[in-house]
């Protein structure tokens, strides 16, 4: 039997970055799911905070070269690659220097919200769906970890439903608190609906006035994991609009282990 493949999205990684808990719940998935047996590939942002040097990052020419339409701005696409200390897999890194040059993730000194996160989540998400097409790799996972990931579950299902790299592809998604979707606004609807969606395919993202990119992401998954206790309050709260599989958090040194454990249930129905 083959291996199941993995493609491990996500927003922070540990020795890449240390923003956050995120980034060393994201470094520990790798090391489980290739004792589990996954096969398993790895694309995050090319956050400004990354030192290329210090972590040995270079282009990978025949990835890179596209244009990733946003807002009907074209912007070009870079996609790098280093190795992850400890492992034999090699981190895809998607940069802009629009985008992601600057030194930080989402927030100022001030921390105020920048004003094109907007634009930076769908420069991202659109950016792995072209990625993985030119790898030429069907995941049997997608594994989203982080708001910047939000948008792809929607991606999966409509704009690239018909390409089969994705057709058999089941989709987990990890978050933890909202730290963004605060500074969203109509705009997002718009400029969020690419290929040949419409605005109102968008309106999943919103509850109420308000733009929320995790119960919009929910709608599109085929299981959510909570990376802590704010998630879980998350979950309690939406629990009647969320009829797919869940893992409630229990503790950080568990969450990783747990991530892994609950891929063998989205994924039973194929297994069997």
């Amino acid at each position: 039997m083959s291996k199941k493949k993995i493609l491990f999205v996500t927003q922070e990684l540990n020795p890449y970055t240390e923003v956050s808990i995120l980034s060393d719940i994201a470094k520990q998935i790798p090391h489980f799911a290739t004792d589990e047996g996954y096969e398993i590939r790895i694309l995050m942002p090319k956050f400004g905070v990354i030192n290329e040097r210090r972590h040995r990052l270079h282009e990978v020419v025949r990835l890179s070269g596209m244009n990733i339409i946003v807002d009907d701005e074209d912007y070009p696409l870079i996609i790098k690659v280093a190795s992850l200390p400890g492992l034999r897999l090699q981190v895809y890194f998607l940069d802009n220097d629009e985008f992601f040059k600057r030194k930080a993730i989402f927030h100022d000194d001030d921390n105020v919200a920048f004003d094109d996160n907007q634009e930076r989540i769908v420069f991202f998400c659109k950016g792995v769906m072209e990625t993985v097409k030119k790898f030429g790799w069907a995941p049997d996972i997608v594994y989203l970890n982080g708001q910047i990931t939000s948008l792809i579950p929607l991606y999966l299902k409509k704009a690239y439903k018909n390409d089969p790299i994705f057709q058999d592809s089941k989709i987990v998604y990890s978050f933890y608190e909202d730290t963004i979707s605060h500074s969203f606004n109509e705009k997002f609807l718009r400029i969020a609906a690419i290929n040949d969606l419409e605005p109102a395919d968008l309106e999943i993202y919103r509850i109420g006035d308000e733009i929320n990119l995790d119960l919009g992401a929910f709608v599109n998954c085929d299981g959510i994991i909570a990376g802590n206790e704010i998630a879980n309050e998350f979950v309690n709260k939406h629990e009647d609009k969320i009829n797919i599989p869940k893992s409630l958090f229990t503790s950080d040194e568990e969450l990783a282990r747990e991530t892994i454990a609950f891929f063998k249930t989205v994924l039973q129905d194929t297994q069997e």
